[in-house]
């Protein structure tokens, strides 16, 4: 049997804070802006395994209000989540996700970033796709407001 999630983040971008997106710090003027470390691609990442395997949000595992979750990093939040989709007898076949943001540029930290992902979920590099898209300078993402990240995760059991 399969399955097929899809998360969907957006973080805003902010002065003083880092900018992790795929578990990898990027240089960056400014950084996302959240209760954990805001990592706009983790967390959609998350919420596509969620759910895929039928259960909650990421909010309903890490809640924003919780002080435990305050600037964690969120490949620990994955991991986590790794760990209830396979107590019930999911296994990752693939995820794809695209990042949307004019700036920073995500394609130079492609590579590092599968490869945290990977390490971080236990799979092979090649079941992670990960793309970028601006959007043409429209919207809040055009305007460098923010960065959002949608994903897509197929599982079987």
């Amino acid at each position: 049997m399969n399955r097929v999630g899809i998360g969907f983040d957006v973080h805003k971008l902010v002065e003083g804070r880092k900018c992790i997106i795929g578990g990898v710090e990027i240089p960056h003027s400014k950084g996302l802006l959240g209760h954990s470390d805001a990592d706009v691609l983790t967390h959609s990442i998350c919420d596509a395994l969620l759910g895929a395997a039928g259960l909650g949000d990421i909010g309903t595992y890490f809640p924003d209000n919780d002080p435990k979750f305050k600037n964690i990093d969120s490949q620990i939040l994955l991991k986590q989540v790794n760990e209830e989709i396979s107590k019930l007898g999911f296994k990752i076949e693939n995820i794809d996700s695209i990042v949307m943001a004019e700036k920073p540029k995500i394609n130079p930290h492609r590579s590092e970033m599968k490869a945290v992902l990977s390490k971080t979920l236990g799979i092979e590099e090649t079941k992670i796709g990960i793309k970028a898209t601006t959007t043409e300078k429209l919207g809040f993402t055009g305007r460098e407001e923010g960065i959002a990240a949608q994903s897509v995760a197929l599982l079987s059991a």
